[in-house]
């Protein structure tokens, strides 16, 4: 069995679920974890944020559920209104992230949300993925390297794809994956606890 996590790097609901997703892996090392880009803002609504006018909203009641924290840099950029959300170009960080370094794809995709939500750096910057790089004790050449590369447009496409086949909607979704079975863990938001005890319906304990 192992986990797939689809999230979307500019979604402010995956970047709640950070403090879960991270106890989770913490809970069961015994579980490797797919780390998927679902494309939230891709095509037609690749639109200035200004146009989405419930963000602010949103954004506290991810704090107030969650303890998300939502830095002034990223308010900043939220009250100027301008700023687009590329969720291809976010994904193909990712992949380059999980490229360089896949066993710490978890940790990596957390950082890329906090370089967003807490710093408003921009996801489509290679100096982005530099510094995120450089953070987590990484070769930043080779991961700006891997941002620039054609294989990553590739593999963002690729993990839109496996999104959609796994029916995924709504960002973020954790599944459980055994051969066939998909069994959906979390989506939206849920807490360690709700996850383990769902894990448990299809055999996985926690011990702690």
């Amino acid at each position: 069995m192992k986990l797939v996590y689809v999230f979307d790097a500019y979604c402010g609901w995956s970047h709640g679920f950070s403090g879960t997703l991270r106890e989770v892996v913490s809970r069961h090392p015994e579980l490797p974890v797919d780390v998927v880009s679902g494309g939230l803002f891709t095509g037609e609504r690749r639109v200035p944020m200004t146009r989405f006018g419930h963000i602010q909203e949103a954004n506290d009641a991810i704090s107030r559920l969650t303890g998300a924290r939502f830095g002034e840099s990223y308010r900043r950029l939220t009250v100027e209104g301008s700023f687009v959300m590329d969720s291809e170009a976010a994904a193909r960080g990712v992949a380059a992230l999980r490229q360089t370094a896949p066993s710490r794809a978890v940790e990596l995709a957390v950082a890329l949300q906090h370089a967003f939500y807490v710093d408003g750096l921009d996801l489509a910057a290679p100096a982005t993925y530099r510094q995120v790089a450089r953070e987590a004790g990484l070769d930043a050449d080779a991961v700006v390297a891997a941002f620039e590369a054609p294989q990553a447009q590739k593999a963002a496409e690729a993990d839109f794809r496996r999104t959609s086949e796994l029916g995924v909607t709504a960002f973020p979704t954790l599944i459980a994956v055994d051969g066939s079975r998909t069994v959906a863990l979390a989506r939206g938001h849920a807490t360690a606890d709700e996850v383990d005890h769902r894990l448990a319906a299809v055999g996985v304990d926690h011990t702690s």
